[in-house]
C-alpha cells in the first residue's frame, strides 16, 4: 500500500453529535421540523446535498445555499469555543505520515476542513472535501478525488472511516479499509463486516505495520 486517506468527522474529531445538534438547532429556528432518519441520511452527505436536504426533508424555510451557510457558520463558531479532536488521533496522524503519504477525504467543507489542519498543525498535504465534488459519500468520488491529488492510484490506498455512508464510498473507490467505528452513530453491521475494525484511531500505526 502506497498512501493513507482519512475521514476526518468522526475519525480525527468527535464532531459527528456537534454537526448534528447545530442542524438540528438550526432547523428549529428557521421552521424545520426533524426527522426520525434526517441525521443518519446527512451523514456522508456533500455541502451542497445537505443544505438541499435540510430545504426539502427538513422544512428550513431558505434556499438550499443560505441554510448551508447558517449551519456552517455555526460550526465555525463551535469549532472556534472547541475543536473536538480524538485522543491518540494527532499522534496517529503524525505516526503515519512519517511513513506514507497521507491525505484528508471529508465531508466536510473546505473552511472547516482547514480549521482543523491550522489548529493540529498536521502535515497532510491534500485534503479535499466532498462540496468539490459531483456527489458526497457513500460515492467514492471524494476517495478517488483525494488519491488522484497524492497520484496514488487508489487500489493501493488505505482510508480509515467511521460512518456507514463513509465506509461504502472507501470501499467502492477500491480502498483497502480499515473502521473505528463511530460510537455515538454506529455504522451497519453489514458493512463493518467488509472492513477491518479498529477499536480506537490510536490503534492504527501498529494496524499498518
Amino acid at each position: 500500500m502506497d498512501a493513507v486517506i482519512f475521514d476526518l468527522d468522526g475519525v480525527l474529531i468527535d464532531s459527528e453529535q456537534v454537526w448534528d445538534e447545530v442542524r438540528q438547532a438550526f432547523a428549529a429556528a428557521h421552521g424545520g421540523t426533524w426527522t426520525p432518519t434526517a441525521t443518519r441520511d446527512m451523514q456522508g452527505m456533500s455541502t451542497p446535498e445537505w443544505g438541499a436536504y435540510l430545504v426539502s426533508a427538513v422544512g428550513v424555510r431558505m434556499s438550499a445555499s443560505e441554510a448551508s451557510a447558517g449551519v456552517i457558520a455555526e460550526m465555525e463558531k463551535a469549532y472556534a469555543a472547541h475543536l473536538p479532536v480524538l485522543p491518540g488521533a494527532v499522534d496517529a496522524v503524525r505516526a503515519v505520515a512519517a511513513r506514507f503519504p497521507v491525505a484528508i477525504a471529508s465531508s466536510a467543507p473546505a473552511v472547516l476542513i482547514k480549521v482543523f489542519l491550522d489548529v493540529t498543525g498536521l502535515p497532510v498535504p491534500v485534503a479535499v472535501s466532498s462540496e468539490s465534488c459531483a456527489a458526497g459519500k457513500p460515492s467514492p468520488d471524494v476517495y478517488l478525488a483525494a488519491a488522484a491529488q497524492l497520484g496514488v492510484p487508489a487500489a493501493s490506498c488505505y482510508a480509515v472511516e467511521d460512518s456507514t455512508n463513509g465506509l461504502k464510498a472507501a470501499l467502492a473507490a477500491g480502498m483497502t479499509v480499515l473502521a473505528v467505528p463511530n460510537p455515538h452513530f454506529p455504522p451497519a453491521a453489514d458493512v463493518l463486516a467488509q472492513v477491518r475494525v479498529l477499536s480506537s484511531i490510536a490503534d492504527l500505526p501498529d494496524a499498518l505495520a
